[in-house]
C-alpha cells in the first residue's frame, strides 16, 4: 500500500531524537505533545541557548528545534555554538519572527531550517525530517524574503568564482536549490536519480565551502547565479 507524504513523516519521524528550545513553557508542551502524537521522540527541553547548548552536549539530539529571541543566549548564538561542536546535530528554527536580519543571521549561523510558528505540525515534522537527512525547509514566505534580500546584494564577481569552481551540472543543481526545490524535484527537472542529486549537492557543498544548502542557495542569489 502506497504511504501518503504524512504517514512517510511519522515513520521516518519514529527514529528521529528532538530536543525543543523555548522559552514559553506553554508553549514547549504543547509542541512535546503534538510532535509526540505524531512519533518524534522530544528527548528534552530547554528554556534558553545555554540550556540549549548543555543539553545538545549530555543528549546528543538528531534535531534541535530552536526558537530565537530567548533571554540570555540567543538563538542564533546558540545556534551557532551548537553547529560548531556538534555539526551532525540539525538545527531548524521555529520562530514568530519574519524580519530579515533574524532570518539571515540564522542561516549563517548553521540553522537547516526556518519556518514561522504559524506553521502547521505537518510543516514541522517536514522540516525535522528534512533536516534530520541533511536538507532543508523554509517557510515559503521566509524563502521569498531571503531572495529578495539576496538580490538586493548581488556580487558579480562571486558568480564568476562559483562559475569557476563548479561543473555546468552542478550549477544546474544549485539553482534549482537557490529556487526552493528538494533532492526528488531536482532530479525530476534534471532526469537523474536522488542519489546523483545527492551527490552533486556534497561536491557543491565541498567545492563551495558552506555547510548547508540553505547556505548554498544564499550563497547563489547573492552571487547573481540565480
Amino acid at each position: 500500500m502506497t504511504q501518503t507524504a504524512d504517514e512517510k513523516a511519522k515513520k521516518d519521524g519514529d527514529a528521529l531524537r528532538v530536543l525543543l528550545v523555548d522559552d514559553h513553557d506553554l508553549f514547549r508542551t504543547g509542541l512535546r505533545n503534538l510532535l509526540e502524537e505524531q512519533g518524534v521522540q522530544v528527548v528534552g527541553e530547554a528554556a534558553n541557548g545555554y540550556e540549549a547548548v548543555r543539553s545538545v552536549r549530555e543528549v546528543a539530539p538528531d534535531v534541535v528545534v530552536m526558537d530565537l529571541n530567548m533571554p540570555g543566549m540567543t538563538g542564533v548564538e546558540a545556534t551557532r555554538e551548537i553547529t560548531s561542536f556538534a555539526p551532525l546535530t540539525r538545527v531548524v528554527v521555529l520562530t514568530i519572527s519574519d524580519e530579515d536580519e533574524d532570518v539571515m543571521d540564522a542561516i549563517v549561523a548553521g540553522a537547516c531550517g526556518y519556518l514561522v510558528k504559524d506553521s502547521s505540525i505537518q510543516e514541522l515534522i517536514r522540516g525535522i525530517t528534512s533536516a534530520a537527512v541533511g536538507e532543508s525547509l523554509i517557510s515559503p514566505p521566509i524563502a521569498a524574503k531571503v531572495l529578495q534580500r539576496m538580490r538586493a546584494v548581488t556580487l558579480d564577481q562571486g558568480a564568476e568564482t562559483i562559475r569557476a569552481e563548479l561543473s555546468e551540472r552542478e550549477l544546474e543543481v544549485l539553482r534549482l536549490i537557490a529556487n526552493g526545490k528538494d533532492n526528488s524535484q531536482i532530479a525530476a527537472a534534471l532526469h537523474i536519480s536522488p542519489k546523483t542529486v545527492k551527490n552533486h549537492i556534497s561536491n557543491i557543498l565541498m567545492k563551495l565551502q558552506i555547510e548547508n544548502r540553505i547556505q548554498a542557495a544564499v550563497y547563489a542569489v547573492r552571487s547573481g547565479i540565480v
